[in-house]
């Protein structure tokens, strides 16, 4: 049944191949089970009133996870890809609008459904196509690397290299403290893996220094398995909160890097199994998308931030992977771990902080593709890139770009080949930044 749904003969594949890429995939991302939960809770920041419950997170990752792997397979059943809940999306909402802004989780979760929904409209409409076309590459590389930037400094906070300090603000940790170095040496290691074609290099960075720190006394060992954490906020969101001024920003925040992120991906992932026409069109883009976008949706409704498709996917790819026989693989293994919470829960705050530095240095390894020969475009690119981890705001970086693109077209007489687009975005942030 699952040959004939999933046509193995037309797309060059099997059964066997399709399995192997869904498990290359899901190793390759299986982080995002520990990380999500880790920083929506603000785990590492003690216990801080107002940040999302562990257990819940934990859940509702795991289960929104499988939820839009499987539309993806069964929708989108031409695309081998894996979708999750995002990195970088999943540390504004918790830093930026929960700890920052001072929202609820369930206020947070109501943007992400709104968000989500505005996808899905998108995703229908022309509007898709014009967007993906309208927005200059350097903004994007240069929002992505911001977003890079922003993850690189919780991370390095979190792994206690980077300390608050009162004068400079921050400055060296105590870098002798076993821990830091033990999250410094996993960090490497997992740089070292990739460059060793090692799949699942991250997964495996966490689990070996884990067991180092719980064998030497470091860090506490909970166990592996155990009882499913209930999903607290399952149904549970806010749209009262949502539609205030304030979430604005937020929301457009949200879909701007789930759109773009996911178009990047999927661009990406269509060049490596062959879904590139002679005139450069991506094939069946529009269902890949789609299902993207009601993962998002589901994953609102699970409680949990943003879901997106994860370039991890092209590892998959490279195994051979060819339908959504490699996504729905994918989901079944992510269900299959929803028992690891005290596994989850026993993981140092260190070792998650490597990896979520080593995930910040793929945002950033982009840049190169800037055009870093005209200024006019390179500008806003860097602005981006500096502002979102100084401003501790995604949202900040976003629109500080946009406006600085602006302005600098204006002034250099390129205000009639600009976007429509790029001026809308402008004005709202200005916007936002006025009202704020």
């Amino acid at each position: 049944m699952l040959e004939k749904y999933f046509n193995y003969k037309k797309h060059k594949t099997n059964f066997k191949t399709e399995v192997i890429a869904g498990v290359t995939t899901f190793l390759t991302m299986a982080y995002i089970m520990f990380l999500n939960p880790f920083i929506l809770s603000g785990e590492f920041a003690g216990p801080e009133k107002g940040f999302f419950e562990f257990g819940a997170v934990f859940t509702a990752t795991i289960v929104a996870t499988a939820l839009a792997c499987f539309i993806m397979a069964f929708y989108g059943k031409t695309w081998p890809i894996g979708l999750a809940p995002g990195m970088g999306i999943n540390a504004f909402v918790a830093f930026g609008v929960v700890a920052g802004m001072g929202y609820t989780p369930q206020a947070a979760l109501g943007a992400v459904l709104v968000a989500g929904v505005l996808f899905l409209i998108i995703s229908l409409t022309p509007i898709r196509a014009w967007l993906i076309n309208s927005i200059p590459k350097s903004l994007k590389l240069g929002i992505g690397a911001g977003i890079g930037l922003f993850l690189a400094i919780i991370g390095l906070e979190i792994m206690g290299v980077v300390a608050d300090h009162p004068v400079t603000l921050v400055t060296l940790g105590d870098i002798k403290n076993p821990l830091i170095i033990l999250g410094c040496l996993a960090f490497v290691s997992m740089i070292v893996m990739e460059k060793l074609n090692v799949k699942g290099n991250i997964i495996i960075g966490i689990i070996v220094f884990s067991i180092i720190a719980w064998a030497s006394g470091l860090a506490k060992f909970n166990g592996i398995v155990g009882s499913i954490p209930p999903m607290t906020y399952l149904m549970d969101f806010d749209l009262t909160a949502a539609f205030t001024a304030g979430m604005s920003t937020v929301i457009f925040t949200l879909l701007f890097i789930d759109f773009f992120d996911t178009a990047g991906t999927l661009t990406s992932v269509a060049n490596v199994a062959g879904k590139v026409d002679k005139n450069g069109k991506v094939q069946d883009i529009e269902k890949a998308m789609m299902s993207d976008s009601v993962g998002t949706v589901a994953g609102a409704l699970m409680g949990t931030t943003t879901v997106t498709s994860y370039v991890e996917s092209g590892a998959g790819v490279k195994a051979g992977g060819r339908t959504g026989m490699t996504s729905l693989v994918i989901g079944v293994l992510f269900l299959a771990c929803l028992f690891l919470s005290p596994l989850a829960t026993s993981l140092p705050k260190e070792i998650d902080g490597a990896a979520l530095l080593y995930v910040a240095v793929l945002f950033v390894r982009n840049i190169t593709d800037i055009e870093w020969d005209d200024i006019s475009e390179s500008a806003p690119a860097v602005l981006a890139m500096i502002a979102m981890p100084l401003t501790y705001s995604i949202s900040n970086g976003i629109a500080l770009a946009f406006i600085s693109y602006a302005l600098i077209k204006i002034f250099t007489g390129k205000f009639s080949t600009t976007s429509p687009a790029i001026w809308v975005i402008a004005i709202l942030s200005f916007i936002s930044f006025v009202v704020a």
